[in-house]
């Protein structure tokens, strides 16, 4: 008798963990690791499948398949540089990234394209100046960088929360039960270290834009166009709108970018002139499939204009 329960008890608990791999993806976690520069990156050469949606990172920590590093020249080549948003998360497909969304769009005009997609969950500027500092622009003719309202807030990079945050894992559970225990039943412990990084004072906003306009004397150098482009929050939509704090950021960003001469776009106007903005987010900062279309057309449009195809800009 008490075999025939340790045969069931083993089944069942069988059956829970083929379960939680095969449908949610569970027990293979993207894992990350830490950089001296960067803060921390998608450990590179990974595939896995979270709640069905397929994800590659690619032998440079993009979100993306493998790619030679240099376009061939026939090659249009397009780098986004961005955080979470550009990334896609494990609620993104692969084919639904902002960065396959704009290739999508781009092959009915040019015969071959590229959009690469170095991004990984909360970096800010300082955290992709880094990355082109470190990997370069593979040849890139157009440099998107895709920053959020958060991002003008951005702290230095830093590698604290790798294998000490559950959703910077550094290595693979051992089973899929115990990824679920630890992401969702397990208090996070907090990181004394990194709770001082983020309390720093000082002039934030101007140490991000001063990042930002580094990675456009990249792009200057290597003799590719620039755009710089930023979503909103879901709690900027509407009124009240942003709060005093990010408007006079946001001011700040506005004029920087006229100084500069970079083509920034701005998506809070074009979110609150969208007929039912909310429904573009997955939560309350990060889109979803529809909402990464829609940026990805406007974004598009951009690249067209500051290519030359001015021609395409409304198709």
């Amino acid at each position: 008798m008490l075999l025939k329960v340790l045969v069931i008890c083993l089944g069942f608990f069988l059956a829970i963990e083929v379960g939680l791999r095969l449908l949610f993806g569970f027990g293979n976690p993207l894992i990350y690791i830490s950089d001296d520069t960067i803060g921390y990156l998608l450990a590179p050469n990974q595939r896995t499948r979270r709640n069905g949606n397929y994800i590659e990172i690619n032998e440079y920590s993009m979100r993306g398949a493998a790619i030679q590093k240099l376009p061939s020249q026939e090659t249009l080549r397009v780098f986004l540089l961005g955080d979470s948003i550009a990334n896609g998360g494990w609620w993104t497909d692969q084919s639904n990234t902002i960065s396959s969304q704009i290739m999508q769009s781009l092959t009915n005009i040019y015969s071959k394209v590229e959009v690469l997609n170095a991004s990984a969950n909360s970096w800010g500027p300082s955290n992709e100046l880094a990355y082109l500092q470190k990997f370069g622009t593979f040849g890139a003719q157009a440099i998107i960088l895709l920053i959020n309202t958060d991002d003008l807030f951005a702290t230095a990079p830093t590698s604290l929360p790798v294998g000490r945050e559950k959703n910077y894992p550094d290595r693979k559970p051992a089973l899929a039960l115990v990824e679920v225990f630890q992401r969702y039943v397990q208090k996070s412990k907090p990181i004394p270290e990194l709770q001082k990084v983020q309390q720093k004072g000082g002039d934030r906003v101007g140490i991000n834009l001063e990042a930002i306009a580094k990675i456009q004397d990249i792009a200057n150098t290597h003799n590719s166009k620039f755009v710089l482009a930023m979503t909103p929050l879901k709690r900027e939509l509407g009124e009240p709108g942003s709060r005093d704090y990010e408007i006079k950021a946001r001011a700040r960003l506005e004029e920087f970018a006229k100084v500069r001469l970079i083509h920034y776009i701005d998506f809070l106007p074009l979110f609150n002139g969208h007929q039912n903005s909310e429904s573009l987010y997955h939560d309350h900062i990060h889109l979803n499939l529809q909402g990464n279309q829609f940026v990805s057309k406007i974004i598009k449009q951009s690249l067209l204009e500051v290519l030359g195809q001015k021609a395409y800009i409304l198709q």
